[in-house]
């Protein structure tokens, strides 16, 4: 038996990669747990391995005392005399027990231990391993598919990947390769440790960098991200060396480096933009392949008015909504895209009510605040209106405002709601890598 069990604890040492005093422990503990489930708390154990016998020794020890009460933890003097002569009143005096006699239910309760403990002693293995591997790309085969995601497997170990790190429309079968990218690695828990994405735009950044040897060197920098998976992509890139583009850099000769990057993601489509520290020009590298006809920033919104020649409107857009929506979340700002003509009409309005303004002596602020953006709008208001809702104009400057609003209606053409031809605000910050400030000197001013 005993050489049984110490050739058990060197095989399970071996295969599972188990610390062999680890394991001692663990196996010291659920006999441990199982002699005080058998014969109750108050029992004081002590159990030992013996490595040369390959056995497990436990003995029980009682309290020597005058009068028993309890005989499960004291023994009368008397009799502890007659185990040892020379034992005296409150020492300890310790009896083997048979492991053997612990019985069927001790003998399942122990093997239950061991095997929690061996399961919490791989987790904390494969957590110590793969900890330090977030951020990275892990390589496996496709397992199986669970209400979850699927499980991969890795080797050593499972990784989920959950539905929604998936790209859409991706279908995977048992035994297909695959590769993704570490998001989590939990320290403990029912399911795979290990979560795994394909779908981040962190995942793209890492692939960069395996593909293309200036990502890898830090000549070129990964600004930043966004990504509808499985359609199309936006990476904002900088080089650091003027001699080297780094739009170049990515797309390799022929597309060899960035064909590589778009096969692993099933034709997803990638643009490859400049980073600028000004965001102005950074917009308009980040809007391409439209044409940018002026851009208005607000700095305190985080807000941008982009106008775009009219031919230009449905390229800005994007096929639904798709060239903005990943232009701001690469930006990080929202963005509101006119064309040329409503951007003309919208600052001909302007212009009445600044002409309003100048004939009622209060500024054009007013105005606005009060809610009008239009020649019509206040040509609707009753004069008590106007005064109340416009601070500062007095009853006869009221006559004065009536006669102007007369003089610019036929004049004005229709006046239309100041609304953008379209709008959107972004769903994310740039991708991890993004820096708050880069080298002036190694801007490179070519933009895809």
């Amino acid at each position: 038996m005993g050489t049984e069990l110490k050739k058990a604890i060197d095989q399970i040492s071996k295969d599972r990669g188990i610390d062999r005093d680890l394991l001692i422990d663990t196996l010291e503990e659920a006999v441990r747990s199982s002699v005080l489930r058998k014969y109750g708390d108050a029992f004081d154990v002590e159990v030992n391995y013996n490595d040369d016998e390959g056995t497990m020794e436990v003995y029980h020890y009682k309290i020597v005392v005058e009068e028993v009460e309890d005989p499960n933890t004291e023994i009368a003097l008397e009799d502890a005399r007659e185990h040892d002569p020379s034992i005296q009143l409150d020492d300890d005096l310790g009896f083997r027990l048979n492991v053997e006699d612990l019985g069927r239910i001790a003998a399942q309760s122990a093997k239950q231990v061991i095997i929690q403990r061996m399961r919490d002693a791989e987790q904390e293995i494969i957590y110590e391993e793969y900890k330090d591997r977030m951020g990275e790309i892990a390589s496996g085969i496709i397992q199986r598919r669970d209400r979850t995601g699927w499980i991969i497997n890795l080797g050593r170990t499972e990784a989920l990947l959950p539905k929604e790190e998936q790209i859409p429309k991706e279908r995977f079968k048992r035994g297909d390769r695959v590769q993704a990218y570490i998001t989590q690695v939990l320290k403990e828990g029912r399911g795979p440790q290990i979560i795994v994405s394909r779908s981040h735009p962190d995942y793209m950044a890492a692939l960069f960098r395996r593909e293309v040897p200036e990502v890898a060197d830090a000549t070129v920098k990964i600004m930043g991200v966004a990504r509808d998976p499985g359609s199309r992509a936006k990476v904002a890139v900088l080089s650091r060396d003027r001699d080297v583009d780094p739009v170049g850099a990515c797309v390799g000769i022929r597309g060899s480096r960035i064909q590589a990057i778009v096969q692993e993601f099933r034709g997803e489509r990638i643009d490859i933009v400049v980073w600028k520290p000004d965001i102005a020009d950074f917009a308009r590298n980040a809007m391409s392949p439209a044409l940018i006809s002026r851009i208005t920033v607000d700095e305190e919104e985080r807000q941008l008015e982009v106008v775009v020649p009219d031919d230009q409107l449905t390229l800005a857009i994007g096929r639904k909504g798709q060239n903005v929506k990943l232009a701001s979340k690469l930006l990080g700002w929202k963005i509101d895209i006119f064309t040329e003509s409503r951007y003309g009409e919208l600052h001909a309005a302007q212009k009445n009510l600044e002409q309003l303004a100048s004939v009622a002596e209060i500024p054009v602020d007013r105005f606005l605040a009060a809610g009008f953006e239009t020649v019509d709008q206040v040509s609707e208001m009753s004069d008590e209106e106007l005064i109340e809702k416009l601070p500062g104009l007095t009853a006869s400057k009221v006559g004065d405002l009536r006669a102007a609003i007369m003089f610019l209606k036929p004049v004005a053409k229709p006046e239309p709601e100041p609304v953008p031809d379209f709008t959107v605000r972004p769903e994310a910050v740039p991708a991890a890598e993004a820096e708050e400030a880069a080298d002036p000197d190694g801007e490179d001013g070519n933009a895809s």
